[in-house]
């Protein structure tokens, strides 16, 4: 049977689709199309007119995908910026009238059980207290392990592309403003920090955007050029990347050797994100997966 599965995000739209025989499966494909639904409007919890049609040329690019591959079956879900919109239901309706496709809106919840079991299939076997984060452009979902299964998790809705939309960012960020975005990150994430107290993070594994453009930016690896199922990130590569990016100017980062275009402005609220995360808990590994919420949808079916 092939399986494709479409992650209708904030800022991307990415497709997978998989082989799957029994408990085996087979990527077979892995593309993103820039969509930035939080553009112009994620601030005030709505969907701009020009998202639809974004959303729109997105899904029917990856349904000529396909239909190349003659996908037995299709499951597409839509996240954050959808969820909290107050259009979503006539957003939900244009895209099933334009494309065909029937959008399925999750929860904070039910993404981050998702992201859970994606970074499950790419680690099978997960030590207790690891801590999974996805960094999103709506949200970003925590995730902490025992027993090779969730002991905690949660959805906290302080996506990128919330930072880039409610903060005006100076080229390059000020120290003003670096101070601004890390105690809104700080203040934000209360139920974290409480959630944490006392516990010995031992590694941080990372799945989505900002760590796969993390990893590129330190192998020197163009955007999608190097599939990940998992990679050691060491915490030192981190520290010179992230002061890096974080000092340089749009026009610099355009010419960065592994940075995404779709990530030029979010990539640095991102890495303020990932080293309060660093600094606070003080994880002895970090670790990072391209596998995150389409690898969970195939995992359930393989496990169905």
């Amino acid at each position: 049977m092939k399986l494709a599965v479409i992650d209708l995000g904030t800022n991307t739209c990415n497709l997978l689709i998989a082989g799957i025989n029994e408990k085996n499966y087979r990527i077979l494909h892995q593309g993103k199309l820039g969509v930035k639904l939080g553009k112009d409007g994620i601030d005030r919890n709505l969907l701009s007119r020009e998202a639809f049609s974004r959303a729109t040329a997105a899904l029917n690019q990856h349904r000529e995908t396909i239909a190349s591959f003659q996908a037995d079956r299709v499951v597409t879900i839509a996240t954050s910026a959808v969820r909290d919109a107050a259009n979503k239901d006539a957003f939900t309706a244009h895209l099933q009238k334009e494309t065909g496709l029937r959008l399925s809106v999750i929860s904070g919840n039910e993404e981050a059980q998702l992201i859970f079991q994606g970074v499950k299939l790419a680690f099978n076997s997960i030590p207790d207290d690891n801590l999974i984060l996805d960094i999103g452009g709506g949200s970003n979902e925590f995730i902490q392990t025992k027993n090779n299964g969730i002991h905690w998790k949660e959805s906290f809705p302080l996506g990128m592309a919330r930072v880039v939309e409610q903060f005006s960012l100076s080229d390059p960020i000020s120290e003003k403003e670096i101070s601004a975005i890390e105690t809104y990150f700080e203040h934000g994430l209360g139920t974290l920090w409480k959630q944490l107290a006392g516990t010995k993070i031992s590694r941080l594994i990372g799945c989505s955007g900002a760590f796969d453009t993390l990893a590129d930016l330190i192998d020197q690896t163009p955007p999608g050029s190097k599939q990940r199922v998992k990679q050691s990130i060491n915490l030192t590569d981190f520290q010179y990347i992230a002061e890096k990016i974080i000092r340089s100017t749009k026009a610099q980062r355009e010419k960065m050797t592994g940075m995404e275009p779709l990530r030029v402005e979010m990539i640095v609220p991102s890495f303020l994100f990932i080293r309060l995360i660093l600094n606070r808990l003080k994880p002895a590994e970090m670790a990072q997966t391209d596998f995150a919420l389409r690898e969970g949808v195939l995992y359930e079916w393989i496990n169905h």
